[in-house]
């Protein structure tokens, strides 16, 4: 078997050759952001991408590139603001935790970063909302404040739903990526939210890699898992096969 790092280069200087991204600054109640967006084409499916806990780095600009490649046009968002981007746990720790405190104002940058992906010409009304650790949990902030998209993809995000929210408004379908061995986010959080998502009838799919920490897909770190990045990405790909037009 290939390597999945190796494809995941060839991906990435394919990407530069068919659609270059772009820096993207942009304002949402007045506070400064920078996101980043690529297109391969006009009309392109979107995705709306969503960082981790240390902000738009390289790493989600990597994703979206290899998303372009496969016909996608893909805005990754930018919820901390224009050129905060943490290195420090203590500093990270402090930026998600203003977001997950204040669950008003996150819902405020999602919609607002949504709606910088259609200044850029991008279809939100055929699109799917993905996210790493931090960012999974905004994007199943998302989907329970209801955005109209016809997707919510989580890779090892956070799963706890917090008291007084529901699925109720939830419309599109929930895809859960997660690693069996995630000692952050348990598998007692898997199956509560599970079991949540059944009691309020929204259409999931909820998959657990063996031997998967937490944040295993990113690549060149210590908590990289090839296998569970491997199949992951591909089951991601496939759903958005099948759910975007």
């Amino acid at each position: 078997m290939k390597n999945f790092i190796a494809i995941i280069t060839v991906l990435l200087l394919a990407s530069t050759v068919h659609a270059a991204g772009k820096p993207v600054n942009y304002t949402v109640d007045g506070e400064s952001f920078q996101g980043y967006f690529v297109s391969p084409s006009p009309g392109a499916p979107l995705i709306l991408l969503i960082h981790d806990w240390d902000g738009l780095t390289d790493y989600e600009m990597k994703r979206a590139d290899m998303l372009a490649e496969l016909g996608y046009a893909v805005f990754a968002a930018d919820l901390f603001g224009a050129g905060i981007r943490p290195t420090e746990a203590k500093d990270k720790r402090q930026h998600t935790g203003e977001l997950y405190k204040d669950r008003d104002k996150m819902r405020s940058l999602l919609f607002g970063a949504l709606e910088t992906a259609k200044l850029q010409g991008a279809d939100p009304a055929n699109a799917v909302a993905m996210g790493y650790c931090f960012g999974g949990a905004a994007v199943l902030e998302f989907a329970r404040a209801g955005a109209d998209l016809k997707g919510f993809v989580t890779f090892h995000g956070g799963l706890a739903t917090p008291e007084g929210q529901d699925y109720s408004r939830t419309t599109g379908k929930i895809l859960i990526l997660h690693g069996t061995a995630d000692s952050n986010i348990t598998m007692q959080h898997f199956a509560d939210l599970a079991k949540e998502l059944e009691e309020q009838d929204v259409a999931h799919e909820m998959i657990t890699y063996s031997g998967a920490p937490h944040a295993f897909t990113v690549f060149g770190s210590d908590s990289y898992r090839e296998d569970a990045d491997r199949k992951s990405w591909e089951r991601f790909t496939d759903f958005l096969s099948e759910t975007l037009r």
